[in-house]
Formats: structure tokens, C-alpha cells, sequence
């Protein structure tokens, strides 16, 4: 039983009015009928609450996994068995984690109501999340104490790679959709053939080939004539060094990384090419080869799940060994990594090159939007241009790694960390439409 805010500020006046008994009679047996009224009240409202059958029922229902970095619904499912209407509060045990502390509830309930509530939560780590039991604070119309049901069963659930968002992708690229932020334009997918060149009209030519513009500028029925586009293998590399375990809105960059590379396997089987994928560190961590198969992208994601670091600094000489062990034929390599200087670039730059020989290379690597948001600013003192210098020569070494990646035919992306999958998805489009690979 808990006494409720209206209790005390009852007990408040009535301590005030016995107080003031001493100056008058009246107000001293005021303040007694007061008591004994408020007395009876708390009574006949633990009666109420206690002595009746009736109860306030909670369930929890949830996904078994989350999707990483994703908004992930969680359903209350509430239901009153009282004969009276009641007044609630409700507070989730949500995981720890999540640091939430503001997963409370306050409605009302009619009797022997029914009620769903859903909220959601944004997990930003992989892992297993245990939430606990959920807490019911019931009151009714006098308000004075409450009710403390525990209801509902702790459940476990697992945070996978944002697989939520595979859908999205292959919708916005068949549809030739624009993103969300209205910049960019992504390639459509989704069919296997591209355009090769314009012919006359035979009989026997499916009538979805025709070529209306060109019947039109030539007054005859043309057509196009299609050449199947040739299918690659699509290698995600994921660096998990310690340069990878930087921060951004709470997820680390090893987490963006896991992400944009399900949903590029994803865009890419649609497209028909093979996905596989490669982890390393000090060495290789994990090994899937690249395959079409139908269980390929669930394995990917099985071992996406299971990545982490060990914070030490990334071996690109063992990458290369075992990309040459392993990966025989020229394929597409996309490597997620993070350089912040020329310096750190130019040693990894000689097996780099040595992989673009055999291949065609993608480094993926970011921006420091802190740094980006310091030189966008007008500096108050010395103190803010120094810093603003700083950041600025920063950037310019971002922007010259990429000019060096590129004289070595290395494709190089620098891109936030929230337009990561975006940009990697139409790079991958872009050259396969090309068939630059």
C-alpha cells in the first residue's frame, strides 16, 4: 500500500487546523471530525482495493529480437476486473541499458476495461536485453492510497542488426523513391537486365520492350534489346579495430558498419549478385564466402549479431593475406574502416593498392561531425579559433586521404555516420549499372 500525494496534503490542513485549536475551540473539533473522516475514507479505499476480487492485469508483448539502432514497439496489453473505475500508473522494467527512466504511465481505466499501450525503444548496442516485471499503482476516485500490483513475466529479448530496415531499402529502390532527407536519388534494382541497345519491332517481341520515345521519333515500333547484367561477388570487410569504436548519437561505428552491411547483402542478392562477408582485426575474425543461396543472408546476420572488438589496432597485412586465400575471383570488396589522418592511411596504403589490383575496393570511412559543427561556428575568442584551425586542418585531411585513395583506383566514401547505408547502397548501384566491377 502506498499513500498517494492527496493523502498528505489532506493531513497537511488537518495538522494546521489542530494547530490552531489552541487559539479556537471550533477549529480543534473541525479538526477531529477531519481526522476521523479521512480515517474512514483511507479505509473504505483499501477495502476497495484489497478486500475486492477484482485486480488490474498487465502483459507484455515483444518481439523476440530488436533491430539495432531502430525504433522497436513494446505493447502493454492492460486489462481491469474491478467493478468501479480505476486510476493508474504504470512503469515497465525496461533493461537496464536503455538508461529510461521515464516508461511511466497514467490513465484511466472504466470498469472491466481493456486497454493497449505502446511505446518504444531504441536500442544502440548488441547483445541480450532482460527486461523484468511490470509495476501497477491502482487508485480509485478518492485518490488517497494506491494499490501496488506486480504483473507481467520478464522476458529476454536479443538486439540483432537493423534488419528492419531491409524492407525500406529494397521498396525505395525498386521505386526509385527519393531518400528521407530528399538529397539523393537511389538507383532502382529489382530487375535483371539493363538496356543495351534500340532495334525495330519483330513480331514475337514482348510488347512491354517497347520503346515509346524512339517509336515516336522514328514512326515505326522500336524496341529495347536487354543484355543480362553479369552477377559478382560482394564482400562486406568490417574493420573492428579500435578506430571503428567511436561514438555517434550512442552507437559506435563497428555498429553502423554491421548495419549498412546487411542491408547492402540484402539490395545485393536482389540484384543477383553473391554476398559475403569477412571480419578482421589483428587477424581474421569471421568468414562467410560470398554465395546466393537462401540461408545466406540469415547466416550473414548470425554473424553480424556476434561481432566485437577487442579495441586493438587493425592488422591490414593479414587482410590482404586472407582475402588473397580466400577470395579467388575479382569481386566487388567494400572495407569499413575509419582513418582520422594521412598518416594512419599511408600505412595501410601499399596492401590497399595491392587488393585493388585483383579487385575493385570501396573504403568506407567518416566524418567527425563534431569537428564538422566546430568549423561551421563564429569563434567567440582566441581560444575558439585555435580549436576551429584545428578542426579545420582535420578536415582537410579527410578530404586529402580521399584524393589519395582515389590516385591509387581505390573508391573512396566519406560519409556520416546516419547516411552511411544510404551512400554505400547507391555506390554499390552506381557501379553495378556501370559494371565497373
Amino acid at each position: 500500500m502506498f499513500l498517494n500525494k492527496r493523502f498528505y496534503l489532506i493531513t497537511i490542513g488537518i495538522i494546521c487546523c489542530f494547530l490552531t485549536g489552541y487559539v479556537s475551540t471550533f477549529l480543534f473539533t473541525t479538526a477531529q471530525i477531519l481526522f476521523g473522516l479521512l480515517m474512514i475514507a483511507c479505509g473504505y479505499e483499501y477495502f476497495r482495493l484489497f478486500r475486492n476480487n477484482g485486480t488490474v492485469r498487465c502483459t507484455r508483448e515483444c518481439s523476440d529480437r530488436f533491430s539495432n539502432g531502430d525504433d522497436n514497439p513494446v505493447k502493454l496489453h492492460l486489462e481491469n476486473t474491478y467493478t468501479f473505475p480505476v486510476s493508474l500508473q504504470i512503469i515497465d522494467e525496461i533493461p537496464a541499458i536503455f538508461q529510461n527512466r521515464d516508461i511511466l504511465f497514467q490513465l484511466k481505466m472504466e470498469k472491466e476495461d481493456t486497454k493497449l499501450l505502446t511505446y518504444m525503444l531504441r536500442p544502440v548496442k548488441r547483445g541480450v536485453y532482460e527486461f523484468g516485471k511490470v509495476n501497477v499503482l491502482v487508485t480509485s476516485g478518492l485518490g488517497l492510497i494506491s494499490r501496488r500490483i506486480v504483473t507481467g513475466a520478464p522476458c529476454k529479448v536479443a538486439v540483432y542488426p537493423a534488419y528492419q530496415c531491409l524492407r525500406k531499402y529494397e521498396l525505395i529502390a525498386i521505386s526509385s523513391k527519393l531518400t528521407d532527407t530528399g538529397q539523393k536519388r537511389i538507383r532502382k534494382i529489382g530487375q535483371q537486365l539493363e538496356p543495351d541497345q534500340i532495334r525495330d519491332y519483330v513480331k514475337g517481341d514482348d510488347y512491354r520492350t517497347i520503346n515509346w520515345k524512339a517509336t515516336a521519333r522514328r514512326s515505326k515500333l522500336m524496341v529495347n534489346v536487354f543484355q543480362e547484367e553479369r552477377a559478382q561477388n560482394v564482400y562486406c570487410l568490417i574493420d573492428k579495430g579500435r578506430p571503428m569504436q567511436t561514438a555517434f548519437e550512442r552507437m559506435s561505428l563497428l555498429d553502423y558498419a554491421i548495419n549498412a552491411s546487411l542491408a547492402l547483402s540484402h539490395v545485393s542478392m536482389i540484384k543477383g549478385d553473391k554476398v559475403g562477408l569477412l571480419t578482421f582485426e589483428k587477424q581474421q575474425e569471421t568468414l562467410i564466402p560470398a554465395s546466393r543461396q537462401s540461408g545466406q543472408m540469415q547466416r550473414i546476420l548470425e554473424a553480424l549479431y556476434g561481432q566485437n572488438s577487442t579495441f586493438s589496432e587493425s592488422d591490414f597485412s593479414a587482410l590482404y593475406q586472407s582475402v588473397t586465400k580466400h577470395i579467388k575471383t575479382r569481386g566487388l570488396l567494400i572495407i569499413y574502416t575509419n582513418f582520422d589522418t594521412v598518416s594512419a592511411m599511408q600505412r595501410q596504403l601499399t596492401f590497399l593498392s595491392m587488393l585493388a589490383k585483383k579487385h575493385t575496393v570501396i573504403v568506407v570511412f567518416f566524418e567527425n561531425t563534431e569537428l564538422h559543427e566546430l568549423t561551421g561556428r563564429h569563434p567567440a575568442n582566441k581560444t575558439e579559433a585555435y580549436q576551429q584551425v584545428i578542426a579545420e586542418k582535420m578536415e582537410y585531411e579527410k578530404s586529402l586521404i580521399v584524393s589519395k585513395l582515389r590516385k591509387h583506383n581505390i573508391i573512396a566514401i566519406l560519409t556520416h555516420p546516419s547516411q552511411l547505408t544510404m551512400d554505400v547502397i547507391n555506390k554499390y548501384l552506381e557501379i553495378k549499372a556501370q559494371g565497373l566491377s
